[in-house]
Formats: C-alpha cells, structure tokens, sequence
C-alpha cells in the first residue's frame, strides 16, 4: 500500500481478538491504513451484526471506517479463532481485564485468548498484548503460550499498551501523540514498527515491563489531577472562591497545562477507576504503599454522590417527586455505563422514593439494562427522548453528563419546564450568574 506520498508499506496480517473498545478500534484502525485484519469474538450474534456494518459500541467515526474497509476486502470478522490466528505475522490481544473485588486485574480473557494462540499457530507470529495488565503479565503470557504451543514455531510477546478516550478513540488512534511498545528483541521491535509505520506517528520503544508501567502511570496521573480538583472545589465552597477562575488561573502555567482541570463528581469508564486500583494492588504486593493514588480513589469514591448528598441538606424527602435526570453515561461521546456517577445517584434516589424521568441521547439503552421502565426500589425511572420531556413539571433536576443537548439548554427552559426551578449540577455546565437571574435555585461543584 501506498501513502498520499507514494511511499510504499508492507502490509501485515493481523489478527485481533476482543472487539470491544480497543480490539475494534485497533482493529478497524489497522485496517484502514492498509493492512489485512481479522476481527475474533466469542459472540455469534456481534459478529453477524459487525459484518453488517455495524458497531457494538457507539463510537464517532467507527461504523464508517468500519463499512469502508469491509467493502475493501481489508477487514473481516470470525468466531473461529483457530482459523484467524493460524497464519498471522501478528495477533493483537485486546480484552478486556475487569478488576476484581481486591482491585486486581482478572486476566483470565487474556489467559483463554493466549491457550487459544498457542494452540492454533503454525507459523512464526509477534503476539501483542494492548488490553491494559499489570507490570509483568507479558512475561507471563509469552511463558503461558511456550507451555501450549502445539507446533515447533516461534512466539514472542510485546507490549503496545492503548491510550485512547472513550467518545474520540479514532481519532485518538489515527492520531496518537506517540505508540508506546515494548519488546525484548529486535525482532519483535521491528515488527511492531512495520505495523505502525503507515500511521506515521513518533514510536517509544521500551521493554515490556516499562511499556506495562507506562500506560499505569499515565492513567493514574490523570486521575490524580481529576481528584486534585475535585477536593480543591470543595474547598472553594468552603472559602467562597470559584472553581472554574481557579481552573483558568492555573491552566496558563506550562508545568500544569489545561487538560483535566474540571471539576465535577468524579471520573467514570473503564480505565481511570480499574487502573488506580490495580496500581494500589500492585504496589501493595511488594510492600509499597502508593499514597497518592490511595487518596485519588478515595476522593474519587466521595465525589460521586457528592451532588446527592447536597440535595440531601436542600430536602426533606425524595419521596414521590419527580426527579429529571440528565446525562446518563460517564461522558459524553459514548454509551459506556461503567462506573459512572449516575448508576449510584439514580439507585439512591431510587431507593427514597424518587420518580425519575431520565435522558440520554445515547446510553439510555445500556441503562435500561440496569433499570429496566417502570417501578424500581421504591420510586420508579421512565426515559424520555428530549431534555425538554425530562424537565416537564419536575420538582428537582439533577446533571450528570455534559452533552451538548443538555449544555445547550438555556436558564429560562429550566424556569419554564420545572414546577420547581432546583438544579444541582455536577459538571459545571451552567452559568451561576444566569441561572440565578433567570430564578433557578442553582447549586454545581466549587462554584
């Protein structure tokens, strides 16, 4: 294949096992720049409806590329994992590793997809861990696979940890700001470079261990940061100052930057909850305490029904009111229900007797899963298809996903829509000045 320059590439085959998240997207996005991929899940029913053209996840951009290079012969999609793993220069191993009661990583996906490699090579293959793994779980796949391997062919494990966001993943993919691998050969290095030269983006070639660290630590900076200003904004409360002016105070200083500097209730998904928690874990078992990250979970775990439990001081009883709810995923951009605030909010309020009417422009399907229409503890949940319905003659309103349909809506809609004007928002979303001016009794984070 040949880029916009006339440069020519080689063009690999690669195998993807786990079409969630990172194995599809990584999929897809390998696709797309001119290599030949083959998509493995256990799931019948997903597959049938990816060969359709269709995504099992909702995420901007992903269908199309995924119809594309479908209809170019450059993507397909299989349970029969023998036959896709058969012939690969590569097999990408991108499932999923949900955390354990203890905060450790479950690998037994990883540890079924690496029996199943092993078993089904017959030629020389780089097997490439992305799904996220505690430091040192590539030495252990690689050893796992050498004690399966049915034929006398070659096997070498690498580390290419994902750093995507979940709302902008290809772009985040096709336009990384660097790959990270990690590799213990040559070889393998070489490899990985072949794959990723079509992309064109600067690559960090480590060991495995440091590969498996770096991706830790990133995410848990982050969520540092997140947990920083979260507790910074309950103090502003406290002393009378505002949040978002403190926000833009800081983000002009270089050594601090702009990014994750909202505060709000907390950070949601798949990544930044497991992944402090699994670091606490790792540290744990060689005797290290890593306090730092401790604090982030633990303002992280507080922050979540924070909003709630204002509301709490403002009310005497949820009991029978109706309750909008708006926003429903742990960010907008994606239908992904994982560890977001509104599942503990929505029970609570659940639970007092609330009468919630809910939307979400994407993930009301998924949370309809959690708590299907009709009576649900003591109250009950409806869904509705329009901020507008949501607000309708309600008693109070709660925020906990920033779309552009619920920022959209302007200060007199609450005024006019709500019996009861009361607003309690936990990303920020809203003016205080205005919504003040306009009537609505109005309480956010830090402001």
């Amino acid at each position: 294949m040949r880029n916009g320059k006339g440069i020519r590439y080689q063009n690999m085959k690669i195998a993807v096992a786990g079409t969630g998240y990172v194995g599809l997207v990584a999929g897809v996005c390998f696709a797309e720049k001119g290599h030949d991929v083959t998509c493995v899940d256990v799931d019948e029913k997903k597959v049938k409806m990816m060969e359709a053209g269709n995504s099992p996840i909702f995420e901007e951009g992903l269908e199309e590329l995924m119809q594309k290079n479908n209809a170019a012969g450059r993507l397909h999609y299989t349970t029969d994992y023998a036959g896709a793993y058969r012939d690969k220069d590569a097999i990408f191993i991108g499932v999923g590793t949900p955390e354990q009661p203890d905060g450790s990583a479950n690998l037994n996906y990883i540890a079924t997809v690496s029996r199943q490699i092993a078993e089904s090579v017959e030629r020389d293959c780089l097997v490439v861990v992305k799904s996220t793994v505690p430091v040192g779980t590539n030495d252990k796949v690689e050893q796992f696979i050498h004690d399966f391997l049915t034929r006398d062919v070659k096997v070498e494990v690498a580390s290419n940890p994902e750093f995507l966001a979940q709302g902008s993943a290809v772009h985040d993919t096709l336009h990384a700001a660097r790959i990270i691998i990690g590799t213990e050969s040559r070889e393998a290095e070489e490899t990985l470079k072949k794959i990723y030269e079509p992309f064109g983006l600067p690559i960090v070639s480590v060991n495995r261990r440091s590969a498996e660290m770096i991706k830790y630590a990133c995410n848990d900076f982050l969520a540092l940061k997140i947990s920083y200003m979260n507790d910074i904004a309950n103090l502003c409360e406290l002393v009378g100052a505002d949040i978002d002016a403190v926000a833009e105070g800081m983000s002009y200083d270089a050594r601090i930057g702009a990014n994750f500097l909202k505060a709000g209730i907390g950070y949601g998904g798949s990544c930044f909850p497991k992944d402090t928690k699994a670091l606490k874990y790792l540290a744990g078992q060689y005797g290290y305490q890593l306090k730092t990250v401790e604090a982030a979970v633990d303002v992280n775990a507080m922050q979540k029904t924070r909003l709630y439990q204002k509301a709490c001081k403002r009310m005497i009883t949820f009991e029978g009111l109706k309750v909008a709810v708006l926003g429903l995923a742990f960010k907008p951009g994606t239908d992904d229900l994982r560890e977001a605030p509104s599942l503990d909010n929505v029970k609570l309020l659940l639970d007092n007797g609330a009468q919630i009417v809910a939307y979400d422009p994407v993930a009301a399907d998924n949370f309809r899963k959690v708590y299907p229409e009709g009576a649900a503890g003591r109250g009950s949940i409806v869904y509705v298809d329009t901020p507008e319905e949501t607000l309708k003659d309600a008693n109070i309103c709660f925020v906990f996903t920033e779309w552009e349909q619920i920022r959209s809506l302007q200060p007199e809609t609450f005024k006019e829509q709500m019996r009861i004007p009361l607003v309690y928002d936990g990303r920020n979303v809203y003016d205080v000045k205005r919504m003040k001016e306009a009537g609505i009794e109005y309480y956010s984070i830090g402001r």
